[in-house]
């Protein structure tokens, strides 16, 4: 009983650690990262995780997992293969408009699940300017983590005595309706065909015009 009356007593203060708390939000953000913003947010309504602690650990998570898909789609382009597939004749205006529409590209990514994975790695990919895109993925995030977070934070306030427990299982709906979205337009946006298809390639299309 005593071990066990121990265990128990160490579980409770480790999760009671906001180091613990932060490193926990930081590795909800690499899954998912608008689910782990409102259960964060109704953690902080419910008093069981600090504020500070949750917003730390959503911004240190989503912007490292940002600056991560840039420097994954940086280090795919360091492969010789991957060079030639980058001056792929279809590939090369989109390098193009993608360096000159870069922030306000990153800047309106970061507000439409499911678009971010291959926006960001593509702006890695075609080693575009890393600071400027740094930059606007903090701009970005702030803006648009603190609102989810304020809007969790206050649904989960006003709700806490009207559905309970219930607000959990509304708040896990609007996570999963965000990543259907998302992975809607993941579908929607990705390419189902190969670059040597001239058949689908748009740019050989206006070409023949």
């Amino acid at each position: 009983m005593t071990e066990a009356n121990t265990l128990e007593t160490w579980l409770t203060a480790a999760i009671a650690d906001p180091w613990l708390q932060i490193g926990l939000i930081v590795i909800g953000t690499f899954i998912l990262e608008d689910a782990t913003t409102i259960l964060a947010a109704i953690l902080v309504a419910d008093g069981i995780v600090p504020m500070i602690a949750a917003l730390a650990g959503l911004y240190a998570g989503v912007i490292l997992g940002d600056l991560g898909l840039y420097g994954f789609g940086r280090l795919v382009s360091t492969n010789g293969h991957a060079r030639k597939i980058e001056r792929h004749r279809i590939l090369a205006p989109f390098k193009i408009w993608l360096d000159a529409r870069m922030i306000l590209t990153v800047f309106a990514v970061r507000f439409v699940p499911g678009l971010r994975l291959p926006t960001y790695t593509a702006t890695g990919f075609f080693r575009l300017d890393f600071r400027r895109f740094a930059f606007t993925v903090i701009a970005a995030t702030t803006i648009w983590t603190t609102l989810l977070f304020v809007g969790s934070y206050y649904f989960g306030t006003l709700t806490s005595h009207s559905l309970g427990g219930w607000r959990w299982g509304i708040g896990l709906i609007f996570a999963a309706l965000i990543f259907l979205v998302g992975r809607a337009n993941t579908k929607k946006y990705t390419p189902h065909s190969t670059p040597d298809d001239p058949a689908e390639n748009p740019f050989e299309k206006g070409n023949r015009k």
